[in-house]
């Protein structure tokens, strides 16, 4: 895993103190390659390429990038693994080429020379985002893999065309001015990440998932100052619709064994290391699947990592390391307190780089951390959930729409009007006598509050916004953001007649969730700890497997990720994995009521609000107000606001 940067200048501004330059952005992504880093400039084009080593594959100076093909045709930057690339080099064959490393990069630059780029992406397996340059063509590519678990920023600034891993090597070069997007801004209060191809900063985009950008050097090119439209050469949406078309036909037996087949494939593919290895382990569904598939394919105990909390709700260490001891892992577990948690808030704006509300990247942090003092590789569980239906809010809005869908719309408006006409408090009064009706599993809730919570959803007049209306953190954000405009999302979601809203909401969440939340989250994590992180069901092929699967494979008695569970049955017991599913987070709502207070009051207060002028500060004051009083919970978006605060405050000084 490395980090990469770059710049293009045609008007010779800044060349002759490229190298500075250069330093700057390699010191500035120092944290996602200690190893090594190294610089490559082109006088003619004006380009210049950087990167960071963590060596993983060929550890030896043979492995140094920037790297040059043999003809001498490609230069390359590239940050990832390619888990196929020795498949690769037998198809590729020697053709008289004595091969130079062990290492996956050379493996490309052989593939750009046989297939040229866009095929040698398709055939390539891993996670990656890379920038080659075509000396022949002229032309400077940057592409990023499937899924987008690597990141990859890029824009004008100034006449300057800036890329990079992170945008804090953007930042490092002089031509960057950095103008607040307030229409991101909008989309980051709705979701509490922003979706590519957005980014934070005017004129800076993001490579969406799966896509290459293909830059032709030209006079013209660098006069008109405009960026390519990106080329797809993988598409999740695609894949999605092909498997509805195209349905597995085995029956559970074979559908059970092509699963396994595939995952254990792409477990082993991303076992391949020239460093030590682990895996984060929760002892869920998960997580323990790949840990089994890992144990059963290692002659070794493979190294398991876990952290637990004090605090019961938050706590699954217990598991963790019940399933450890069964599959005989070499097992390590960290007990977390509230302070060593909150201990890592001051430092998330750095951490996460470009605004980011998702408060379980606290724990995932803290996790990174403990497995990085044992290994350099750790593999996840990370996007079982939205292959095989493993949320609760997919059944939850798929109920819910059955159950509002058949009411015409006044009846509804009428509905919203009166849940959200009696104030909290008295609805509670009004339940309280039924309190004893309440099954176990929902006592304590605040059933005021989720009636609320209901009424902000029942005007949705498709299940598309029913989906959004649920994922919202802000409902209405153009309220919030002054000047801001949200703009539609550019994705184009599968579609889904009403019968299917499970698998609608899981699509959307593949294409948007999946790539700009949950492994935004994981990488800066890992790479803050400079630990790089795999996600074996991230695998394409297990993608497209999973995509034609019917949904009573993955779904079974109102319980997600059968299929998945019948193969984990095969290695542990289901008495030790079954329980209810508790998320892997924090309890920041109640912190903010009491540690967190003094620090949230500071960035909330309504004279720095207006003083700033992002957002208008009556509403955020007016949930800050309830959320302290306990009338109602407001943690997920306030949280949001307050990680926006915090990175404003990081990144003005």
């Amino acid at each position: 895993m490395c980090g990469i940067a770059g710049y293009l200048d045609r008007s010779g501004l800044y060349q002759g103190d490229w190298q500075n330059i250069s330093k700057l952005m390699s010191d500035s992504i120092y944290h996602r390659g200690p190893d090594n880093g190294g610089d490559w400039f082109d006088v003619g084009s004006g380009l210049c390429l950087v990167h960071r080593r963590l060596s993983v594959l060929d550890l030896s100076p043979a492995g140094h990038q920037p790297m040059v093909s043999p003809c001498g045709r490609f230069v390359i930057t590239f940050n990832g693994e390619i888990y196929n690339h020795l498949d690769l080099r037998a198809e590729i064959g020697s053709q008289g080429y004595q091969w130079c490393s062990n290492s996956d990069t050379e493996t490309l630059l052989l593939g750009f020379k046989k297939w040229g780029v866009t095929r040698t992406l398709q055939k390539s397996v891993g996670m990656f985002a890379l920038a080659v340059w075509d000396r022949q063509r002229k032309t400077l590519t940057l592409a990023r893999d499937r899924v987008g678990e690597k990141p990859l920023y890029y824009g004008w600034q100034n006449g300057v065309f800036i890329f990079g891993s992170e945008l804090r090597a953007l930042k490092a070069h002089p031509a960057f001015s950095g103008e607040i997007d307030r229409d991101s801004l909008c989309l980051f209060l709705r979701h509490n990440y922003i979706p590519a191809p957005n980014s934070i900063y005017s004129g800076i985009k993001k490579v969406p998932p799966g896509s290459f950008i293909e830059f032709f050097v030209s006079d013209r090119e660098m006069t008109r100052q405009e960026l390519p439209e990106p080329t797809i050469y993988w598409s999740a949406h695609s894949v999605i619709e092909e498997g509805r078309s195209n349905p597995f036909m085995g029956d559970e037996i074979e559908a059970a064994n092509s699963l396994e087949c595939l995952l254990k494939q792409a477990v082993r593919r991303q076992m391949l290391s020239d460093v030590p290895l682990g895996a984060f382990l929760s002892g869920g569904v998960d997580s323990s699947t790949i840990v089994a598939l890992m144990q059963a394919q290692s002659a070794r105990p493979v190294k398991t990592f876990s952290i637990g909390f004090h605090e019961e709700a938050y706590n699954e260490a217990e598991y963790a390391e019940a399933v450890a001891g069964y599959l005989g892992t070499e097992h390590t577990s960290l007990y977390v307190t509230a302070n060593q948690a909150m201990e890592v808030i001051p430092n998330l704006p750095t951490i996460y780089d470009e605004p980011f509300a998702d408060s379980s990247q606290i724990p995932t942090y803290l996790l990174s951390a403990l497995a990085a003092q044992h290994v350099t590789v750790s593999l996840s569980g990370d996007g079982a959930d939205e292959m095989f239906c493993g949320y609760d809010r997919y059944f939850q809005a798929s109920k819910l729409w059955k159950h509002i869908s058949f009411l015409p719309f006044p009846v509804r408006s009428a509905l919203q009007n009166l849940l959200s006409y009696v104030p909290i408090n008295a609805w509670n009064c009004v339940l309280k006598p039924f309190a004893g009706m309440v099954p176990n599993r929902y006592q304590g809730w605040n059933f005021g509050d989720k009636l609320h919570k209901l009424s902000e959803v029942l005007d949705s007049s498709s299940p598309d916004l029913l989906y959004q209306q649920l994922v919202s953190h802000w409902k209405n954000p153009m309220d919030i953001v002054i000047g801001g405009v949200e703009k539609p999302n550019f994705r184009k979601w599968p579609a889904f007649n009403d019968g299917a809203l499970v698998q609608a909401f899981m699509s959307k969440d593949i294409v948007s969730y999946l790539p700009d939340n949950i492994m935004v989250k994981v990488d800066r994590a890992g790479m803050a700890r400079g630990i790089e992180t795999r996600a074996p069901y991230l695998d394409h092929n297990l993608i497209e497997f999973a995509s034609r699967l019917q949904l009573s494979m993955k779904v079974r008695n109102g319980e997600g990720k059968w299929l998945l569970r019948q193969l984990l049955y095969k290695y542990v017991p289901r008495e030790l994995v079954e329980r209810p599913k508790k998320g892997f987070g924090v309890p920041i709502e109640v912190w903010l009521r009491g540690p967190l207070r003094e620090w949230a009051e500071e960035l909330l207060n309504e004279t720095r609000l207006k003083n700033e002028g992002f957002f208008n500060p009556q509403p955020i004051r007016q949930r800050w107000s309830e959320h302290l009083s306990g009338s109602r919970n407001w943690h997920s978006s306030l949280w949001n606001v307050l990680m926006f605060q915090a990175w404003l405050e990081s990144n003005t000084g």
